[in-house]
Formats: C-alpha cells, sequence, structure tokens
C-alpha cells in the first residue's frame, strides 16, 4: 500500500478529483500531517467521514520512530531509525544560534567510496523513497519539540544525486507552503561532483544551495580520496560548477576536509585558490577532519588549519572554518556510519 507521504500536492488534488472530491481538501490533508502531525486519518476531524475512510482503504500512514536517540554535550541529537526492510539509516538535528538544522541521509550505504567517509564502509544498499525520506524529516521535528527546525542539509549517509528524482521531490514537498514551508535558500544539496545531475539540477528553478565535496585541488590526490574523481576529473567538474553559477546565479559551497598529511599543506591551498580563482559565486567550507580510527583518518592540527584557511584569505577567498558538532555521538561529518545492523539494546 502506498504512503500518503509520499505524495506532492499536485498528486493528492489528482487522486481527490479522481475521487469526486473538492481538491482543497488536499491543503487540509497535508496542514494535518506537516502543520499539525497527525498520526492518523481518524484524526483528520474537518474531512468528510467517507473521505477519510477512502484515504485509509487506499493509503497508509507511514511513521518512522527512532530505536535509538543519541544527544551530544553540544546539543547535537542523533536519531537511529528502522526501516521497514529492516535496515538503517541516521538522521541528525544540529543546533545553532537562531537556526536548528536537520542532516539528512539519502541512501543505505553509498556507492561512492570516499576515503574519509565512515559511511562508504557499508557499501550501497538502496536508494531512500521520498516517503522515507519525509518520514525521516518528521521524524526530527518530532524529537525537537524545544526548537522549530529552520534549514535542511541533505550530507547524511549517501550521495543525494544519485537519488535524484526522490530527493527532488521531498525538497518540493518541504518546501511547499503547505507543507513544511521551508524555504528554498534554506535547503542545501551536498554532493560529490555527479556531473549529469548537476546539469539537471541547475534546470530545476530551485534556488537551493548546492554544496560539492572537493577536498584536493589536483587529481591525484582527490582520486585517491574519492574515486569518483576518476570519471568526473577537476577540470571537468570545475566546468560543470562554472555553467551551474551562470545559469542559476546561485554561490556553489566547496567542502574541503583537512586531513593531516593528505591536502592540508600551504601549497594545497595555493593550489585551491587557483582553481577556483576563476568561479564568481564560490565559498571555501574548511571542514577539520573527525578522528575515524577505522579509516586511519587524522585531522590537521590546529596551527596548520589556521594558516591555511589565512592562507585562502589572503588570495582574496571567501572562506569559513565548520565548528564541528556531535563528535561525541558520531554525528559530525563523515562519521554517520551505521554501527548497528540489528536493534540495538
Amino acid at each position: 500500500m502506498q504512503s500518503i507521504k509520499g505524495l506532492n500536492l499536485e498528486e493528492l488534488e489528482n487522486i481527490l478529483k479522481a475521487w469526486n472530491e473538492p481538491s482543497f481538501h488536499a491543503r487540509q490533508i497535508f496542514s494535518w500531517i506537516y502543520k499539525k502531525g497527525a498520526v492518523d486519518f481518524s484524526m483528520m476531524s474537518d474531512l468528510p467521514f467517507v473521505l477519510r475512510e477512502q484515504l485509509k482503504k487506499d493509503f497508509c500512514f507511514s511513521d518512522l520512530k527512532p530505536v535509538k536517540v543519541f544527544k551530544s554535550k553540544d546539543g547535537t541529537k542523533k536519531l537511529l531509525l528502522a526501516l521497514k526492510d529492516k535496515n538503517f539509516i541516521e538522521a541528525v538535528s544540529i543546533p545553532a544560534k537562531n537556526r536548528l538544522t536537520g542532516c539528512i541521509s539519502t541512501q543505505v550505504g553509498c556507492r561512492f567510496s570516499c576515503k574519509f567517509c565512515a559511511s562508504a564502509r557499508l557499501g550501497f544498499r538502496r536508494n531512500l523513497s521520498t516517503q522515507e525520506m519525509i518520514d525521516e524529516i518528521l521524524c526530527l521535528k518530532n524529537n525537537s519539540l524545544d526548537r522549530k527546525l529552520t534549514h535542511f542539509v541533505f550530507m547524511g549517509i549517501g550521495e543525494p544525486l544519485d537519488n535524484y528524482d526522490n530527493v527532488i521531490k521531498t525538497i518540493r514537498i518541504v518546501n511547499s507552503a503547505e507543507s513544511l514551508n521551508i524555504g528554498s535558500r534554506r535547503i542545501t544539496i551536498s554532493s560529490c561532483g555527479l556531473i549529469p545531475q548537476m546539469k539537471r539540477l541547475s534546470g530545476e528553478g530551485l534556488q537551493i544551495e548546492l554544496s560539492i565535496s572537493l577536498h584536493a585541488a589536483d587529481n591525484k590526490t582527490r582520486s585517491g580520496l574519492m574515486p569518483v574523481n576518476k570519471i568526473y576529473p577537476l577540470e571537468d567538474l570545475l566546468c560543470a560548477c562554472k555553467e551551474y553559477i551562470v545559469k542559476t546565479r546561485r554561490q556553489i559551497t566547496f567542502e574541503y576536509v583537512l586531513i593531516k598529511g593528505v591536502n592540508s599543506k600551504i601549497q594545497d591551498a595555493l593550489n585551491l585558490a587557483r582553481i577556483l580563482k576563476g568561479l564568481k559565486l564560490c565559498k571555501i567550507n574548511l571542514i577539520p577532519a573527525n578522528s575515524i580510527a577505522e579509516l586511519h583518518i587524522e585531522p590537521a592540527g590546529k596551527l596548520e588549519t589556521l594558516l591555511f584557511r589565512d592562507c585562502l584569505l589572503k588570495k582574496g577567498m571567501n572562506v569559513t572554518l565548520r565548528k564541528p558538532c556531535g563528535r561525541d555521538i558520531e554525528a559530525s561529518c563523515g562519521q554517520l556510519q551505521l554501527r548497528y545492523h540489528c536493534c540495538p539494546n
């Protein structure tokens, strides 16, 4: 049976029309699901009884619940969520001044094997459906009762652009005024740089933020960290980024994880400034690597990190240095890895 949460507003309106029901009921249903937190059709008291019964007959009302909730000392929360097929995903809420960001997983596992990412150890299992990502988002919302979710980043487990259609549909639903009404510019997709999907994204008319996982300024180093670079090398990726910026007039953020002994020297910073110099709308987000024993990853030292940042600033680059959140619960960048393959005690 299909989940009601996998439908966008237009699809739901068309179904109601086929049932000879007024289409405005679709907005009422959306309001019950996304604004009032309904968990059953019987709660939708302003809908005709016959319509509620028809909805019960044709649709299920899926609802993910956390198997385990991890709380960091910095306020970050990580939810371990069990799917119907007994796979698991993780979702994270990250508090900051005047915002609460939900970090969303888009796949069970990942096929791209980035060397600094613990999630890659899972391999790829399957894509998440739109309904599962909506459930994930609502679960974060329901477990953040003290603060309203204001931003969403598709940066959890998986490569969002590898699950393109489901991710875009999810974004359009949460962006809808009748749903969670999250502004496009408060939604970010992070990608390892899948060029065909980036070209599609540039034509969607969505004012969302795009982050590209770069992590190196030369093909040899990047291919060692990110095997996808062998398919889409730096020169092709940067050309696609330039086209994206020209077409959308939107800034791209380049994520750069600083790994000790790999990509954190001053020469690496100079190379990074050189290759990004021609992009008019771009920002560099430096991310101290998170120690992952299984992957033998160590972060660059504090002094080396600051020297790297200052070198980029002197070259006129727009640079931010990300503050790590949720490290103590393995919820920070690259740490999501699903230690649980069966229900934990």
